[in-house]
């Protein structure tokens, strides 16, 4: 199966000096329809600067990136948004939720109106798609509810449904339990288990949870900028090797 997003020898040096700093040092990953993976490691260890270059924010200084097959590695940071707009859904960490617009408008305003329009997707269409985006995620009671007034948990949901609207074959998500108690955290993780296996996304999620392991197909461990070798499974600790009680077998350690 061809993979939704493949990256190979991929690197990337942010200009500090006259040397520079290396964040990726020849990475290889693939993201799969149909499969939640996990990108673990330390603070500084190059995660977050993958899911960026993976999600069409950042170009690399050198290495491949394909999307739906085809080569991005080579676009300008310019030429990125169409790609993003076409194929990727992210969820970032903070949500970046306007705190003066609902979430209905939130939805529509940021995806709707901007990506459905260019999708050509507008006027009530797109307002019933944002409507049908919030029911999707358990918030079709709150689509004129503000920020201020939505729990971390609500806001994240927003954050989803917003990433969903252009109907993206990818979904990156950046830390999407980071600042949610573990209940909240479960059910956020459970719904992006339901992008990836029940409608065939490919999802890849940067975390340092380990509350939600479980929900993972695969954990890839990144450190110093390099995937860090496959660890035996005598070296995995025993939680790590329950997997989701919707799946089959176990979790892959990369």
């Amino acid at each position: 199966m061809q993979p939704a997003i493949a990256v190979r020898a991929l690197e990337k040096t942010y200009a500090e000096g006259a040397a520079g700093v290396p964040a990726l040092r020849g990475v290889d990953l693939d993201g799969h329809p149909g499969e939640l993976v996990m990108l673990m490691g330390p603070s500084g260890s190059g995660k977050t600067t993958l899911l960026s270059i993976m999600g069409c924010i950042l170009s690399p200084t050198s290495g491949h990136v394909q999307i739906a097959g085809q080569e991005v590695g080579k676009l300008s940071e310019k030429q990125l948004p169409a790609i993003r707009l076409e194929h990727i859904g992210f969820v970032f960490q903070g949500f970046n939720l306007f705190p003066t617009l609902t979430a209905g408008e939130n939805v529509e305003l940021e995806n709707v109106e901007l990506m459905l329009d260019l999708k050509g997707v507008r006027g009530e269409k797109a307002k019933n798609r944002s409507r049908d985006l919030l029911e999707r995620v358990g918030l079709a009671d709150k689509y004129t509810t503000f920020p201020s007034d939505l729990s971390g948990g609500q806001k994240q949901r927003v954050a989803i449904a917003r990433a969903l609207a252009g109907d993206p074959q990818i979904i990156l998500a950046d830390e999407p339990t980071a600042a949610l108690d573990s209940q909240t955290g479960q059910i956020v993780m459970e719904m992006m288990a339901r992008l990836a296996h029940e409608r065939d996304r490919a999802v890849v999620i940067v975390t340092h949870d380990s509350r939600v392991l479980s929900f993972a197909d695969r954990i890839v461990r990144i450190e110093d900028g390099l995937i860090a070798k496959k660890r035996p499974e005598s070296e995995v600790s025993p939680e790590l090797l329950v997997h989701s009680a919707a799946q089959a077998g176990g979790i892959l350690i990369a």
